[in-house]
């Protein structure tokens, strides 16, 4: 399973498991918040109601028939109350008050009730015994009638209690109220839900983003590929990235000093062999002056040999040390090439060989003018070591999509079949058609590391006919 699954799976788990209760505590509150909101001003209207009866009542004025005439008045009248998102245009507050008894004397909603007995209702029996009195009822004979809210409070006269006054408040709002209200907390939730789901798959497609760019980095170094070090967050990534980037350094250097020592250590056997060979017999005093200056011949030769292989070897270990371009410039390939025709001339005309240039002056890329002189040079070399005296190199260079191809075509034997996987190699080379000896080998790994460097390639083929061409590929410029 992929990494930003995991980390997206695990983001959904911890908030179904940290908002899961909240959620239900808000859905299963809703409702009794409202109620605590609604009973808390009717406790105060209560309170004030029963005080304004008990003070009527003790100076003998008070009177239940101009109590039904301000409940008449206030029924009748067009309120007009837009509360918010509700409006409100009648008033369904109701009172009752009853004696010390619990018998009722007033009842704004029906004279019937007058004379009945109310003592048992909790809002009147806990109001009576010094208590705090207040029920919630519905019409037992009308199970879809709307729940009302009875909150009482004691009508003192001389400071006792002398009754009960209760105010009666049906919560046909509070369920607007809540109806109205628990949309808009879904709306919200499902908001922030998928606010939440958004944020975490693009932090599982971040995490995921910067680990998948260090694997390929480990996968292009572990297949040889030249990459730069990726761009990481400053996070822990990024410094574990940085350890393996350290170690592979250390551990490549281990390795590559290993592999150039064995591989020079083989290479110069074979000169010093012949050196010392050369030697040996120039210490006898019975050869000829023509033997002699024939194995000081050998020996100039190979000494010849040992210092351009060092001298080749430095140069692409310092091309290999690398990790990009220091600097790039635009480079005009039809004047790289003019110019190593020019230095090779000397050369070209010994073996009468004929080079025909077909770069246009447009070609060009950017790069270092140094590796890439350098590169062509070398595979110009190869072209004349392995062309026939007399014979033909065709210099051309054309345009496909955004990329440059540069190609030299020469007359030679071609690559054997055996040595195509192997041209690439360090120090592999074949042998000259015209001196039978082999170059250092070093050439086309050079030319294929500087192609690298400058984001291309470089390849050989055999022409269909006859000969070999030397293909080397860069973006264009």
């Amino acid at each position: 399973m992929r990494l930003g699954a995991v980390l997206f799976v695990a983001y959904l788990l911890i908030l179904a498991l940290c908002f899961s209760y909240p959620l239900a505590q808000v859905g299963s509150r809703l409702r009794t918040v409202y109620m605590e909101s609604a009973e808390e001003p009717l406790v105060d209207t209560a309170n004030i109601l029963a005080a304004m009866v008990g003070r009527a009542t003790e100076q003998g004025n008070f009177s239940a028939d101009e109590l039904y005439r301000v409940f008449e008045e206030a029924r009748g009248r067009n309120v007009a109350a837009q509360i918010y998102e509700m409006r409100k245009d009648t008033v369904d507050l109701s009172v009752y008050i009853t004696d010390a008894k619990g018998i009722v004397l007033f009842d704004s909603d029906s004279r019937e009730t007058i004379g009945q007995d109310f003592s048992l209702w909790r809002d009147v029996k806990l109001t009576l015994e010094g208590q705090y009195g207040a029920r919630i009822r519905r019409d037992p004979n009308d199970l879809n009638a709307t729940v009302a809210l009875f909150v009482a409070a004691p009508v003192r006269v001389s400071g006792k209690i002398a009754g009960v006054l209760t105010v009666i408040k049906p919560t046909t709002n509070i369920a607007a109220f809540v109806s109205a209200a628990t949309p808009r907390i879904f709306q919200i939730t499902a908001l922030s839900l998928a606010a939440v789901i958004l944020l975490s798959l693009v932090v599982s497609m971040w995490v995921t983003q910067q680990v998948g760019r260090l694997t390929r980095y480990a996968d292009d170094v572990r297949e040889g590929r030249r990459v730069p070090f990726p761009k990481l967050a400053r996070t822990e990534l990024k410094t574990m990235g940085t350890a393996f980037e350290k170690m592979r350094e250390a551990l490549a250097g281990q390795a590559y000093v290993e592999q150039y020592v064995q591989a020079l250590t083989h290479e110069i056997k074979s000169p010093i062999s012949a050196i010392r060979g050369a030697a040996e017999i120039l210490e006898n005093s019975s050869i000829t002056p023509e033997q002699r200056a024939r194995f000081l011949a050998n020996i100039q030769s190979e000494t010849h040999r040992i210092q351009e292989l060092v001298d080749r070897m430095l140069r692409l270990t310092e091309l290999e040390a690398r990790p990009a371009l220091e600097t790039r410039q635009r480079v005009v390939l039809a004047a790289v090439t003019r110019t190593i025709v020019e230095e090779m001339e000397p050369v070209l005309m010994k073996r009468g060989l004929n080079v025909k240039v077909q770069v246009a002056g447009d070609h060009t890329v950017f790069g270092d003018p140094l590796l890439l002189h350098l590169a062509v040079s070398n595979l110009m070399q190869n072209a004349i070591d392995f062309s026939p005296s007399n014979g033909r190199i065709d210099v051309t260079c054309g345009r496909v999509a955004d990329k440059i191809e540069f190609c030299i075509d020469d007359a030679g034997p071609g690559i054997p079949e055996f040595a195509r996987p192997r041209v690439f190699e360090k120090f592999f080379s074949l042998e000259r058609p015209d001196t039978g000896k082999k170059s250092t080998g070093l050439g086309l790994n050079f030319v294929n590391e500087v192609a690298a460097l400058h984001g291309g390639s470089v390849d050989v083929q055999n022409l269909p006919e006859r000969g070999l061409r030397a293909r080397l590929t860069l973006p264009s410029a």
